[in-house]
Formats: structure tokens, C-alpha cells, sequence
């Protein structure tokens, strides 16, 4: 068996708790080393072997870590991704992966540089409904399948209170959605 990578996961809001974290700890082929978690201290708790970092940066500069889960708000992926492939770490991305092609395709470039490899997070594949359809798909229920189309549908005419899932970059808070009342 080979050793497992060593992970750090950039943050424990909702992903991290929720998809993230729990993963990690149970798969064999990961060790859930350090998380970035800079004040609820709800990680340390559940996790207490893992190494808790008060801010981004000095989690990806841990020598000791082998693989970055870039979890932050959309507007840091680049940033946070850039840096983790500049420590010589692989990278896995929340999606969006980048809020501009121009981005993505640097970060690209520099993980083949860097010969690192780069991912964005695909976690509806584990999805329940997703099983079952391809479950029975392989088993020709069906017959032959020629094209199939899976949508999640969220749209909302109203945008999100949180901010950092409708901004592409950090806006002071007069310019954007206030939460709902």
C-alpha cells in the first residue's frame, strides 16, 4: 500500500465540513494533515490530530503537505492555486476553478511547468441519483444509451447574500447584496 498524500484544505466553512473534510479523514489514500481555519476553531475539535493554520498562505508553505484543496471563495482561487503550484504542491480546485479563462489557462500552463496536476473538484459523481443512473445504465437497462444530459438546476432570479459566491473579486461591502431580512 502506498503512503497516503498528505492534504491540506485551505478551508472548513460549509465545504470543508460538509464534502471536504470527512472525505479525507476516511479514505486510505489521503491523511488529512492541516486545515486553515482562522476563528471558530470547529476543525481542531473534530480533527484534533490535524495542524490548524490561522491564515492561507502559511498552510501552503508547509514543506510537509503534498496536496492544496482550494476551498476559499471564488475570487481567491487563482491566487490560492497559483501559490499552492508555485510550493510545488498538487492542487484541487472548487468550482468555479478560476472567474476568467485567462486565469485557468495560466494556472494550467504553470501546473504542467511546475509538473504538478491540477483538478477541479467534481463532487456530484458520488451523488446518489448519479449512481443510480449509471448503475443502471452499465447493466443495459436501458439498452443503448446514446446521449444523456443530467442538469442541477438552482437558478434564482435573486442573487446570494454571500458575497463570495457571486462576486469575481473582493467588493467593499456597499456594493454588494445585503442579506435577506
Amino acid at each position: 500500500m502506498s503512503t497516503p498524500i498528505k492534504t491540506g484544505l485551505c478551508s472548513y466553512g460549509h465545504s470543508g465540513y460538509a464534502f471536504h473534510a470527512p472525505f479525507l479523514h476516511v479514505h486510505p489514500g489521503f491523511e488529512l494533515t492541516a486545515i486553515t481555519e482562522r476563528s471558530k476553531h470547529l476543525a481542531q475539535q473534530r480533527y484534533p490530530y490535524v495542524k490548524i493554520f490561522p491564515d492561507v498562505m502559511s498552510m501552503i508553505n508547509d514543506p510537509s503537505l503534498e496536496l492544496i484543496i482550494v476551498n476559499t471563495p471564488n475570487y481567491s482561487h487563482y491566487e490560492y492555486t497559483r501559490a499552492a503550484l508555485l510550493a510545488g504542491k498538487h492542487v484541487v480546485v472548487e468550482k468555479p476553478f478560476t472567474v476568467n479563462s485567462a486565469e485557468g489557462e495560466e494556472l494550467i500552463e504553470l501546473a504542467k511547468k511546475q509538473n504538478k496536476l491540477i483538478i477541479v473538484y467534481q463532487n456530484r459523481r458520488y451523488d446518489s441519483d448519479y449512481k443510480i443512473v449509471r448503475k443502471v445504465v452499465e447493466d443495459g437497462l436501458l439498452g443503448d444509451v446514446l446521449e444523456v444530459e443530467f442538469h442541477y438546476d438552482r437558478f434564482k432570479e435573486e442573487l446570494s447574500y454571500k458575497k463570495h459566491k457571486e462576486a469575481a473579486s473582493p467588493e467593499p461591502a456597499c456594493c454588494m447584496i445585503s442579506a435577506p431580512t
